[in-house]
Parts: C-alpha cells; structure tokens; sequence
C-alpha cells in the first residue's frame, strides 16, 4: 500500500514531459491514472489514453466524463497541459495571446469545470495546477507565457477558495526551466546551443536543470492525502531561482 492506492487521477498533457513523468510515477504509487492529450498515441496500459484538446470545451467535458467512467470516479486532477510563447509584447500577434491564453488559462478552466462534478463525490479530490516561476519572475523574452503562468497562479488561488468547503484542495507548481522536449527544441533553435544552456543552468543556483521527476513528485505531494491541509499553495521546483542569490564562483 502506498499513499495513492486506490485514488484516480486525470492529467491534461500527460503524454510526455512534465505530465508524463507524473503518470507514470502515480502509477508506481498505485494510482489508476487517465491521461487527457492530444498525442494518445503516446500513451500506453497501464495509462489510459483520452484525445482532446483543451481548447474545445465540447470535446474536454466529453473526454473527462469518458475518463471518469472508466475509473470509476475522479480523486485527482492535474492541470499540467500548456503551450509556450517566445518575445517581449511586440513579438507577439493578438491571435498569438489569444491563443496562448485559451490553452494556459481557459483550457484549465474547462478542464476544472468538467472535473467538478467527479470531484464532489471523491473524499480525497485534490486539484494540482502548473504554473511556472514566470508567474512572479521577470524573465527575458517571456512576456506572454509569463502573463498566462500569472494568471494560473491567481486562478489557483481563486479555486482554492471557491471550493475548499466542498472538501476539494487546489494547490500548483511552480517550475522551473526543466529538461523537457520543448526546452530541448528551444535550445536546438538558438545560434549557440551550447551557450545558451549554460546560460539556463547558470539561472538556477543549483547549477542545473530541473527535472520532470522533481517536478512530479511535488505534484504528487500535494495530490496526495499526506497533504491534507494543504490548499491554495504555490510550491516553488525552481532550483533556487526565485529566492536565493547565490554570488557567482570565483
């Protein structure tokens, strides 16, 4: 027996990176775990696999209540599914902040809102949403991911408050830069590969990336009973970047 024995969770963009690593370690915790992507062909037993992308709200509603029945219920949901955005704001298109925005911030929402009426009936439902430590660090260049990951965090707290007294927590995660594919093209696309990551690595005090593991077993924390009294928080997986100021080495 483990803490997650029994419990079932659904993760938005569970088919790789961050989302990836926390099915498949709830799984190793004795979780039944749902994945919600628009990659299932990714996803294999003991994971189950549900296509939609979380911009159509018709197609979230429909996958989440699919999910639910072949659970058998909902305990967890993970809001992990999300896009990124390179520039300052003139880079960026209206359609561009559009697009982001629904993604990032509505797509949470409609997932949330479908998830709500599982949830209710569940005596351990626990919601964990990513955000990002763009949602209160300047970052270079991260304009509008940075306002989409804000607007997480806010989310986050709202939630919390709306339903804690119907016995559902909601917490987030707060990342770091994380060795993730998306990171991987990024750094591919930049005129010094190598530069560049040492630039990202120099960021984090602990001199490094973050992984997707770490990240996951913090949102395994706070999905899990064992964080009972723990809701409307932000946990920080960041390598030290938002509040420690390391000098540099001699």
């Amino acid at each position: 027996m483990s803490e997650l024995t029994g419990l079932r969770a659904l993760i938005t963009g569970g088919a790789q990176g961050i989302g990836r690593a926390t099915a498949d370690a709830m799984v190793g915790l004795g979780a039944r775990v749902a994945v919600l992507d628009r990659a299932v062909e990714e996803v294999s037993p003991p994971l189950l696999g549900f296509e939609a992308d979380v911009s159509d709200r018709g197609a979230v509603t429909d996958a989440i209540d699919a999910a639910a029945d072949a659970l058998g219920g909902l305990d967890i949901v993970v809001n992990n599914a999300g896009i990124g955005a390179i520039g300052t704001v003139e880079a960026q298109t209206d359609a561009e902040w559009a697009r982001v925005l629904d993604v990032n911030v509505v797509g949470m929402a409609r997932a949330t809102a479908a998830a709500l009426p599982h949830l209710r009936a569940s005596s351990s439902a626990a919601i964990v949403n990513v955000s990002s430590i763009a949602a209160l660090n300047g970052l270079p260049e991260r304009a509008l991911y940075s306002a989409s990951k804000g607007a997480v965090l806010a989310l986050t707290f709202a939630m919390a408050t709306d339903h804690v007294r119907e016995g559902i927590r909601v917490n987030c995660v707060c990342p770091g830069t994380v060795k993730t594919a998306w990171v991987d093209r990024l750094l591919a696309a930049a005129e010094d590969p190598a530069a560049e990551l040492a630039a990202l690595e120099a960021r984090q005090a602990i001199g490094r990336l973050v992984s997707p593991a770490e990240v996951a077993s913090a949102i395994i924390y706070l999905a899990s009973p064992l964080s009972g009294s723990t809701t409307g928080t932000a946990l920080d997986v960041d390598g030290g970047v938002s509040h420690l100021r390391v000098r540099p080495r001699p």
